[in-house]
């Protein structure tokens, strides 16, 4: 028996029968589990899947944000590259990366992820080692395009990839967690940054070279390891037997993901027109936009925030750890609120609240404490809006070219304002106040809350009129091709 996301329990740890309700319309026999096999079968792709695809994303991110420490470290001196240069060598990164993300999504289940996901890791590890070897301005912009080309699929691919073994209700303390990754390695990266800029001169070669040498081999080598961890689909699953692969299968089938006939679920053209025609869809690239240009900001610019405020370059690296740790913890925190109690549009309001606190704090004041404080607010803010709108971006559209879209879509218009942020920080806002930067990233912030805010109304006025369509037909009557506008399809909120 096929049940409803609307009747989903609201404890995503938890099975519960469907509601007497929803037996009117179908006939088929629901799989009764016990508690053990439940418990058993998510503990498994948590130890199994959710580490893999964690490193993923940090590797991926600390990757492409090293740019910021090997900068401190004297990549720009060495280079003799100026303030307009390093923005158009962030800028060629983004081009491929988001000219990559819609056609690697809508190719990443054909191809399949365990294959497509490991070979991409493994060049661009490849590519990022080899940026250690550069030694003029034109040979570190072709290392940043190859390097955004090769990266532009993975987070939405990831997201894509979790939604084939997630529940809804499950999925966003799993993408907290791997997108947590990406606040571990901003963490991470300063503290990588702090030492190996010690190597100054080994091999004879400047500090800032070993950084992207040691990182890019790392990955180079994780890659290589993760052809043999990543599964294609739950039914390929190494560590699930027969059963535990059948329960997984019916809870995604329940759940609204994958749909009862599976030709509904194969690529199709109008279903990636269909994707761009979602009136929520378009609510949350506004705040996609926003937070991409807050986000990249924040990890592209903080060294040179934290040095702006009087540290000597070692010492920048160190004292961004801080902030980003507690990004960890607040995105860890508040996905598992988002998912236990099924409101990702308040935890969004939330967090981008933090970040409009953040950088009045930042714009209003002079003092270098109160400036470095107001890290902890916008550093965390923007790193739990980030896991939070992807979930939401992904839990309401189906079936699944619909939903690869919608995220390609998302993640086209955050890394689009990856490029704004760039030049704001690098050429158009001069440090240390970065005046003109701050402003900016404040508006957004409030746009964040305001888009938020409009997208969780809609959301809500359309599962009111669902309610109503459900009320005078059987699911039967229904278009099964209707995806998430079917009226048994609940919108997240």
């Amino acid at each position: 028996m096929e049940r409803s996301p609307s009747q989903s329990s609201s404890d995503p740890e938890k099975h519960h029968a469907p509601s007497e309700g929803a037996k009117s319309d179908r006939s088929e026999t629901p799989i009764l589990v016990d508690e053990a096999l439940e418990k058993r079968v998510w503990r498994k792709l948590d130890l199994y899947l959710l580490p893999v695809v964690a490193i993923f994303y940090l590797l991926s991110f600390l990757d492409r944000t090293n740019l910021g420490n090997a900068r401190v470290a004297g990549l720009q001196k060495d280079l003799k590259m100026t303030n307009n240069q390093y923005s158009i060598a962030l800028t060629v990164t983004y081009v491929p990366y988001i000219a990559a993300e819609l056609p690697s999504n809508l190719l990443l289940k054909a191809v399949g992820p365990n294959l497509m996901l490991p070979t991409m890791l493994t060049l661009w590890g490849v590519v990022t080692t080899l940026q250690g070897v550069v030694t003029s301005y034109s040979g570190l912009l072709a290392a940043r395009f190859f390097l955004g080309l090769l990266e532009g699929g993975v987070f939405p691919g990831l997201v894509l990839y979790l939604s084939f073994f997630y529940p809804r209700q499950r999925l966003q303390w799993r993408i907290s967690a791997f997108f947590s990754a990406a606040s571990l390695a901003g963490a991470f990266s300063g503290l990588l940054a702090f030492g190996i800029i010690n190597m100054d001169g080994i091999g004879n070669k400047a500090g800032w070279s070993w950084i992207f040498i040691l990182e890019g081999l790392f990955t180079f080598l994780f890659g290589l390891l993760s052809f043999a961890l990543l599964p294609r689909s739950p039914t390929h699953a190494y560590f699930f037997n027969d059963e535990e692969k059948k329960y997984v299968a019916t809870k995604l089938k329940e759940d609204g993901i994958e749909g009862r006939d599976p030709s509904i679920d194969a690529f199709s053209w109008r279903e990636v027109g269909k994707a761009f025609m979602l009136p929520q869809i378009w609510l949350l690239t506004v705040v996609l936009f926003c937070d991409g240009t807050v986000l990249y900001a924040l990890a592209y610019f903080s060294p040179s925030i934290v040095q702006g405020l009087g540290y000597t370059a070692s010492r920048a690296q160190l004292m961004t750890v801080p902030p980003f740790a507690v990004a960890f913890v607040t995105a860890t925190i508040s996905a598992w609120i988002s998912d236990r109690y099924r409101c990702r549009g308040a935890v969004l309001m939330f967090s981008s609240t933090m970040c409009v606190i953040g950088f009045a704090m930042f714009l209003g004041s002079t003092r270098h404490s109160v400036q470095y404080g107001s890290l902890f607010l916008s550093i965390p803010g923007t790193y739990i809006v980030a896991p939070t709108i992807s979930t939401w971006l992904a839990n309401n559209a189906t079936p699944h070219t619909r939903r690869a879209t919608a995220i390609a879509i998302g993640f086209i218009l955050t890394n689009s304002g990856g490029i704004l942020a760039t030049w704001l920080l690098g050429s158009l806002s001069a440090p240390p106040r970065y005046t003109k930067a701050t402003i900016t990233l404040l508006v957004f912030s409030i746009l964040m809350v305001v888009f938020s805010g409009l997208n969780w109304w809609y959301l809500w006025d359309q599962n009111r009129k669902k309610r109503v369509v459900r009320a005078t037909m059987t699911r039967s009557q229904e278009d099964p091709t209707l995806g998430d506008r079917s009226a048994w399809f609940e919108y997240n909120l």
